[in-house]
């Protein structure tokens, strides 16, 4: 990660940064191979036979594991800034997603019941991760430079989803030139992705430091205690958010958005071998690609939305994720669908990227986890939203994936409507006058 020494909070060595930022270069493997390229097209074909229900059984899976997220986030959240336990959360989740992908290696035709399960553990170990480590934000970047920090960091995650894809594309290419079977061809690229998750994200936090303080003296409290502080801090979080109107507004906004980017990212693969017909070496080349312009959206979007402000920033993010969807929807080349993918990508990193940054504008300082927890609870709200409704129309229309990427188009334009109504410099006066 780039950044001159004036980004960065006082005392804080670019060192830490550069480790902070390779937890988004350590996790986004799991998102780029196992729920983007690889194992849901698998899951879809093999393991599920190519059942009619099979695209969603898929979305149900990873919305069962998004709805355990989004109800214990806001506890872990609070629980992590009560007693300053951030760090040790991501090394147990760590070892969580990389341990269940790497068994996802295990997964044959007919193994749905196994599949689920290890899927349910990996990408909710997945998510808590990428959440927890979004709440060390404000110890990394001052305010004023959320954007770009971000933005660097996100980007710097899409080359460690470049590197896991390039295993992976090599992976298969060596697979079917040996004639292995399915099995062992996606098999070898979980392997490879659990590997590169514990190779960068064990390092990195041994460098970090939590720099939060506990709350209280609490290392006597039994569970009920722990869940009854948990709960409490939760609750006066959600209070005091009533006093920050703005970022309920924006909770809500990314909620209804986000729904159309999960879609996108669960379903991506599946809708390029189900409707344009390509291999899984050629899928993987094109979420390869998109990788690489995705990274570039988020390192260019880091650098516009400081300058342009969130809303104005984040509003043509989602103006790039309408233009893929109108793109896709008419794609009935392969070249078509290539434009489509890499305006998916320059989209992606720009509003994933864009959405961290201004939640952490609108935290107020002392309840950071807890507010991202509560952004946690949106985004993986949206995870269930959006791609179960993909699921649903693919099912009730007889698999017309068209129809549902059409669909899932109304979640941007729905998320623009209101992303207008957030004022994020009122936002930001109002979380520092409430702390």
């Amino acid at each position: 990660m780039h950044s001159s020494p004036s980004l960065l909070r006082e005392g804080l060595s670019r060192k830490e940064a550069m480790a902070w930022a390779s937890l988004d270069f350590a996790n986004s493997g799991y998102t780029t191979v196992v729920l983007t390229a690889v194992f849901n097209a698998y899951f879809v074909s093999t393991v599920m036979a190519g059942a009619a229900h099979a695209t969603l059984a898929w979305t149900l899976v990873l919305s069962v594991s998004y709805a355990l997220v989004m109800i214990t986030a806001p506890i872990l959240g609070a629980y992590a800034d009560l007693r300053a336990q951030k760090k040790i959360v991501l090394v147990i989740t760590t070892f969580g997603c990389a341990g269940a992908t790497a068994l996802l290696a295990t997964v044959g035709s007919g193994m749905w019941v196994w599949a689920m399960l290890l899927l349910v553990i990996s990408n909710f170990c997945y998510a808590t991760h990428q959440d927890m480590a979004a709440a060390f934000l404000p110890e990394i970047a001052k305010p004023a430079s959320y954007g770009r920090v971000s933005g660097y960091a996100w980007a710097w995650g899409y080359l460690g989803g470049l590197i896991a894809l390039a295993a992976s594309l090599g992976w298969v290419s060596l697979a079917q030139s040996q004639k292995m079977d399915a099995q062992q061809t996606v098999g070898g690229t979980m392997l490879l992705t659990a590997a590169i998750f514990l190779l960068v994200a064990l390092p990195a936090l041994a460098v970090m430091r939590e720099r939060s303080i506990p709350a209280a003296s609490t290392h006597n409290w039994g569970l009920r205690k722990w869940l009854a502080a948990s709960w409490g801090r939760l609750h006066e979080t959600w209070l005091l958010s009533a006093q920050q109107p703005d970022l309920r507004r924006f909770l809500y906004c990314v909620t209804v958005y986000h729904a159309g980017v999960q879609t996108v990212i669960a379903l991506a693969a599946i809708y390029a071998q189900q409707v344009m017909g390509f291999t899984l070496a050629q899928t993987i080349l094109l979420i390869l690609v998109v990788n690489i312009t995705a990274a570039l959206g988020a390192w260019g979007f880091g650098l516009l939305q400081d300058r342009l402000g969130h809303a104005r920033g984040l509003m043509l993010a989602l103006m790039f994720w309408i233009c893929m969807v109108a793109v896709a929807w008419i794609a009935t080349t392969p070249t078509l669908f290539w434009i489509a993918a890499n305006f998916a990508g320059l989209a992606m990193g720009a509003s994933q990227s864009g959405a961290r940054a201004a939640v952490a504008a609108l935290a107020r300082p002392g309840h950071q986890a807890e507010t991202f927890g509560l952004w946690g609870v949106a985004v993986n709200c949206s995870a269930i939203l959006g791609p179960v409704s993909y699921g649903l129309v693919t099912w009730v229309t007889d698999n017309a994936h068209r129809t549902a990427m059409l669909f899932t188009g109304l979640f941007f334009i729905a998320g623009l409507f209101l992303l207008m109504r957030v004022d994020f410099q009122r936002g930001s006066r109002d979380a520092q006058l409430g702390q």
